[in-house]
């Protein structure tokens, strides 16, 4: 796989700060079941990296002591670490909000049958990726037969109550481009999901995140294996909106590898970029005295959160 940090370490990109931690956001490790063209973390079934419960618990303990109010847990699929389930009992029992970033496809593999219902259960938020409402371009980057599972897990959560209008069960679904190009319009392309989906399935959800493709790991190397990578850097540059940040994700949000190690956000992590760019890694221990790290480091693929309508773990920054 080729890397692209020597390309995105130089950068002009605008000088920002955190203000709060409001959230962490866990990756509880690499392994999943699927390895797609787009992912950022280059994740895949024979990745060994996984966050074990001790780091678990410090995350907890770094929660409280910061005021956080939210868990984002992530991987790879992040409910093959087989102590996800402890870690959401916990979290929950403490008063955590826990949003679970759901590869839809998990609930079908041998083993994971639980997964729906331990959601519902404990009222964790399902952010389920379905990269488009087409068979073709979804199987295209996750695979065969990733369409028509993921339907199923989808039909699955809105039978226990996901995306069902006072349940209070939500569903937020996750579209990521095909190509080198930006998301369409978020509000557009949710109106659209939502008529498809349920005209032709039935499946109900609450909103959908269109996120943009990060130029790093497996997507930054197909970028360049096709000869993309410059032109795709030139399309977020030029369609940056300085107003868009307020509002990145980093600003109120530390990213925290397995190891419990930290990053300002979860593409930092995965070029390996310590919390505010400090020359050693920073660890959850650091953050036990409650203070909010406020540098912020940035390199070039930062514009991929401030292109056009903007971008995070939480959908489009600007609606406008």
């Amino acid at each position: 796989m080729r890397d692209t940090w020597q390309l995105l370490r130089v950068s002009d990109f605008p000088a920002i700060e955190r203000d709060r931690i409001e959230t962490l956001q866990l990756n509880l490790g690499y392994l999943c079941n699927l390895s797609c063209i787009h992912c950022h973390v280059n994740a895949g079934p024979h990745r060994k990296e996984m966050m074990d419960r001790d780091t678990m618990e410090l995350a907890l303990k770094v929660a409280g002591r910061c005021g956080a109010s939210s868990l984002d847990l992530t991987g790879g699929s992040p409910e093959m670490n087989p102590h996800f389930r402890w870690l959401v009992d916990e979290a929950r029992a403490r008063g955590l909000h826990v949003m679970d970033r759901l590869n839809p496809t998990i609930m079908e593999e041998p083993g994971y049958e639980w997964v729906g219902e331990f959601l519902a259960a404990y009222q964790v938020e399902a952010v389920a990726s379905l990269p488009c409402y087409s068979q073709e371009n979804v199987d295209e980057q996750r695979g065969n037969g990733v369409f028509e599972s993921s339907v199923r897990a989808l039909q699955k959560l809105n039978a226990l109550g996901y995306g069902v209008e006072g349940r209070g069960l939500t569903l937020n679904l996750v579209y990521n481009p095909n190509g080198a190009f930006l998301p369409p319009d978020e509000a557009m392309l949710e109106a659209q999901y939502k008529q498809l989906l349920g005209d032709n399935f039935g499946i109900r959800f609450n909103r959908l995140y269109a996120i943009a493709n990060m130029p790093i790991q497996r997507y930054g190397s197909w970028l360049l294996s096709k000869g993309h990578f410059g032109a795709y850097m030139g399309t977020l540059k030029a369609a940056h909106r300085n107003e868009n940040l307020a509002n990145v994700m980093c600003r109120s949000l530390v990213s925290v590898d397995y190891q419990g190690e930290l990053y300002d956000c979860d593409f930092n992590q995965m070029l390996k970029i310590p919390l505010g760019g400090r020359q050693v890694a920073s660890h959850l221990r650091d953050l036990l005295d409650g203070n909010v790290p406020r540098r912020i480091a940035v390199a070039e693929h930062c514009y991929g959160c401030t292109a056009g309508q903007g971008s995070s773990c939480g959908g489009a920054l600007n609606q406008g």
